[in-house]
């Protein structure tokens, strides 16, 4: 299945990314990215630059994307419960691979400033109460996003690209 365009879908992409976690507990899912992110970069090992089509991301570059994203709603989240309907901006995922230049950044480095995000993160989630949890800010494409929405959007987004990682892995393997 081709997944939509998050710019020119942002609502396709928003519902693809919640049908990927369904009913899973998103702390739960958030909880195991850690270790599966760690799991794929031991198995690309010195495959782990290697694009498997010159538009298509590395799994250190979907790894460099994963690490964005964890920076991106480590702010959102915050902007969320600090601030009465604050804008959540776009980003432009693709100019931030590339400008970041994630295709020749260091692993470790990108592991450790996502673990430790993480860990922030969820440590938030877990002490926001149920109306905590509902605080909205205005997405700039997408409209009202809610933590909760958020969260539940991340670790879709989680499951989204560490498939993408392995099926380049398979790829670049075939």
């Amino acid at each position: 299945m081709e997944s939509p365009d998050p710019v020119a879908e942002p609502q396709a992409y928003q519902a693809l990314l919640l049908s990927l976690v369904g009913d899973d507990d998103p702390a739960d899912v958030q909880a195991s990215t850690p270790a599966a992110l760690r799991s794929l970069v031991k198995d690309a090992a010195d495959a782990i630059r290697t694009r498997p089509e010159p538009s298509e991301w590395s799994v250190l570059e979907c790894l460099g994307h994963i690490h964005d994203a964890e920076i991106v709603y480590a702010g959102r989240y915050r902007w969320i419960l600090a601030h009465d309907d604050p804008p959540l901006i776009g980003y432009d995922q693709d100019l931030w691979v590339e400008r970041l230049r994630h295709g020749v950044a260091d692993a470790d480095e990108l592991l450790a400033v996502f673990d430790a995000l993480r860990a922030a993160n969820l440590a938030l989630w877990a002490r926001a109460d149920p109306n905590e949890r509902a605080r909205v800010g205005m997405h700039a494409e997408r409209g009202p996003e809610s933590f909760d929405l958020s969260f539940r959007i991340i670790a879709g987004h989680d499951r989204f690209h560490l498939d993408q990682a392995r099926r380049t892995l398979d790829a670049i393997r075939d």
